[in-house]
């Protein structure tokens, strides 16, 4: 007797188990869903589900690849979302394509205008070819070659600056002021945000839908942003995390303050990874990406080696900096994570040239 007893008690406990487990999992998409209703970003699913509609004759819907010798590495399962395969070399068409092809024919008329150091820079070029409008793309001195001759080749009309976001911002509201043209910027723009976000909705609703985290490289913030947004409509559980160089790691530092943090010069190899977040950007990572990942150039070289040799993909440093995350001892050993054992990783771009000194610096 008292053996059925236990083993109805025991029946009733494991039962009200489950229900509690399904019961937090409820809560906690209604909290996610009710904080992301509270707070207003620049952007949400909505604006981004639009922009899947509106981007979606022009771009490529990237594959997914993974790799046993980097699962093994990691010690986790990785999926790499190469978007290094996107038209223009990098995920920054999926955003100019958005806002250029949102312009109405008055606005689009006179073009576009932006400043960056090159794979935006190359995508509005090319996105405002397909809709037949000008380009004029301010450029850093300091910027690849490889990545100007993308713009040029895209029909972008370059004016150089100086190596300085105050240059490449005065230089661009002069352009501006000048042709009457449209600014977008290459990440605090509600258009541009959205855009990215697609990138989430091709991951998590057609090709890895069980995800436990992502990793995205983090610069100004637009791509983050888009993804984060999208991520946690689609998963509330999900985890976003964040790959900062350490000579470039003003997002990190602006976590930690809970203010945006701007630095007077950067160093890193990853020139793609240099700007600031933005007043539009800022409040999705404070409140949506869950963790910011600090890594060493020589990481990054190194994760470019492993895309090349075992995936057989060539990538910038910028677009390797998700597997540098992943394979880093902060990662690694950071107890909180340990239950991230489905990665997907954003290789961002592959701007780069065989004669590259990026592997060089990394002998």
């Amino acid at each position: 007797m008292s053996f059925k007893t236990g083993k109805i008690a025991e029946q009733t406990n494991l039962s009200a188990g489950i229900f509690g487990l399904l019961d937090c999992t409820i809560v906690l998409k209604m909290e996610a869903e009710s904080q992301m209703r509270e707070i207003k970003y620049a952007a949400d699913i909505s604006s981004i589900k639009e922009a899947q509609a509106r981007i979606k004759p022009f771009i490529h819907e990237t594959p997914v690849l993974s790799s046993e010798t980097l699962n093994l590495l990691s010690g986790r399962q990785l999926f790499f979302k190469c978007e290094c395969f996107q038209k223009g070399g990098a995920f920054k068409f999926r955003g100019a394509c958005n806002a250029v092809f949102s312009l109405d024919d008055d606005q689009a008329a006179k073009g576009v205008v932006t400043h960056s150091s090159g794979n935006h820079a190359a995508a509005l070029s090319f996105a405002a070819k397909l809709r037949g409008i000008p380009a004029y793309i301010v450029i850093p001195k300091n910027a690849p070659k490889c990545k100007v001759e993308n713009v040029v080749r895209y029909g972008g009309q370059v004016i150089w600056s100086e190596p300085t976001m105050q240059s490449r911002e005065s230089t661009a509201a002069k352009v501006l002021q000048e042709t009457g043209a449209v600014l977008l910027h290459p990440y605090n723009d509600r258009r541009i945000i959205s855009g990215q976000g697609t990138i989430s909705l091709e991951l998590l609703e057609q090709q890895v839908p069980h995800l436990d985290a992502i990793v995205v490289p983090i610069s100004g913030g637009g791509l983050i942003s888009g993804v984060a947004l999208a991520a946690k409509s689609i998963n509330p559980a999900i985890r976003v995390f964040a790959a900062e160089p350490e000579g470039a790691n003003d997002a990190a530092q602006s976590k930690e303050a809970g203010r945006i943090i701007t630095l007077s010069e950067t160093n890193t190899v990853a020139d793609g990874l240099r700007a600031f977040l933005g007043d539009l950007t800022w409040p999705i990572v404070r409140d949506l990406v869950d963790g910011i990942v600090t890594v060493e150039d020589k990481e990054i070289i190194n994760a470019m080696k492993l895309c090349y040799e075992i995936l057989k993909v060539a990538v910038e440093p910028s677009g390797a900096i998700g597997l540098a995350a992943v394979l880093s001892d902060s990662f690694k050993n950071n107890p909180a994570w340990k239950d991230c054992t489905n990665i997907g990783i954003i290789l961002s771009g592959g701007t780069s040239t065989l004669q590259t000194d990026y592997c060089r610096n990394g002998n």
